[in-house]
């Protein structure tokens, strides 16, 4: 039904590719390809053994895009997941528009020169997918994904106003290393230092990093010290649902991985800006993400679970009701089944799901959209099947 070429292979490539396999029936050809091909047949070679289906594997700079749009035309594909580096998602679309190829990804784009979440980047090719007849679906892993799938449920269900919405992710896991980021290291650090910021009654509010803090108690974990940063599913939440009046993103950290932040932002090992070494110019946090461990090996020994999830208050029938809808993931169940960690295994299987509304024609229109935007019922479904089960409760006090 559907010919399917996915970008990256990192952790997260590699469970997007175990769970494409899955849905063979759909998905009836898969070709997996990065810059480093050895990596995809890696991965492909469990897929293998795993399932049994076979997937094809290709090198290519996702950055060069008349080489990206060859292999595309080549290969015939009709969709693209996109799980390489954000700040290759543009390239990515326009190998695309001039492929005549759908696109879906898991993160938004952000500039190499500049750590900054902004949708205006992608949002503006919204006219040239309409006019080529193509969908493209922006973040569409858990956060961004299934915070917004689930708030487009919460919003169809349970709420005739949201007002307040609060997104809290909780990583409780032990992978036995002194310090190591759960995605690309150079993405993740450029993440998390950046200045907070949240939505107060039509506004952005701008905070100093992790300034706001408090313990939150998230279910079969207990309390978590939780930081307020600035994630970028908040820009496309607030825009599509108007009446939300605060929305805050919420992440827990240990003391420890706030400590070798702290130091690795004071030697001025976290700056993008090339610096001179011995005559070369070097970027510090590419030379950092070279030292610190792969965060596609780290699936192994990590112990513990993830926990994420939305808090919401609002309005139903003129009354307040607050729910809260989360997913727990173990990372050892992670492991077991894909050979990942748990946060590549909650990114990459909505990646797939996404995939699969598209080529059921359900999540299919000419343009770009956030995950939101579609009906969130037949992805709920499908996605507590595919491993990433969720639970909702009404009524209960939220912390926030």
């Amino acid at each position: 039904m559907a010919r399917l070429v996915i970008i990256g292979a990192g952790g997260v490539g590699t469970v997007v590719a175990h769970k494409a396999a899955c849905y063979s029936k759909v998905f009836t050809d898969i070709l997996l390809a990065s810059r480093t091909v050895s990596k995809c047949i890696t991965i492909a070679d469990s897929v293998k053994k795993k399932t049994g289906v076979d997937i094809k594997t290709a090198a290519v700079d996702a950055e060069n895009v008349k080489e990206l749009s060859a292999l595309l035309k080549d290969f015939q594909a009709d969709l693209v997941i996109n799980v390489a580096l954000p700040y290759q998602d543009l390239a990515i679309m326009d190998a695309c528009l001039e492929a005549g190829v759908h696109y879906l990804d898991t993160a938004n784009y952000e500039p190499k020169d500049e750590a900054k979440f902004e949708y205006k980047w992608q949002w503006a090719y919204r006219e040239r997918f309409e006019k080529a007849g193509l969908t493209a679906i922006l973040g569409c892993g858990f956060d961004p994904g299934m915070t917004g799938v689930y708030t487009a449920y919460a919003a169809k269900h349970h709420f005739d106003r949201i007002e307040y919405l609060d997104i809290v992710d909780c990583n409780a896991g032990d992978h036995g290393k002194a310090f190591a980021t759960n995605f690309n290291p150079e993405i993740n650090i450029r993440e998390v230092t950046q200045k907070g910021k949240y939505w107060k009654d039509g506004n952005w509010v701008l905070t100093e990093p992790h300034e706001i803090h408090k313990p939150l108690t998230y279910p079969g974990i207990g309390p978590r010290e939780s930081y307020l940063i600035y994630h970028e599913e908040l820009e496309s939440l607030v825009k599509n649902f108007p009446t939300i009046r605060q929305a805050r993103f919420w992440m827990t950290f240990s003391q420890e991985y706030l400590t070798h932040l702290r130091v690795i932002q004071n030697i001025g090992m976290a700056g993008i800006k090339p610096v001179m070494y011995k005559g070369m110019e070097i970027i510090p946090i590419q030379f950092l993400k070279a030292v610190l461990p792969d965060p596609g090996e780290l699936g192994e020994n990590y112990k513990g679970e993830t926990s994420i999830g939305c808090r919401i208050r609002g309005i139903k029938n003129g009354k307040e009701q607050t729910c809260y809808i989360w997913n727990n993931c173990r990372h050892e169940d992670a492991y077991r089944e894909t050979g990942a960690q748990g946060v590549s295994y909650t990114t990459g299987i909505p990646a797939v799901i996404g995939a699969l509304m598209w080529a059921q024609n359900l999540w299919r229109r000419p343009g770009v959209y956030n995950v939101e935007e579609f009906d969130p019922d037949p992805f709920m479904s499908e996605v507590a099947r595919a491993g990433l089960p969720w639970n909702e409760e009404f009524g209960i006090e939220l912390e926030l």
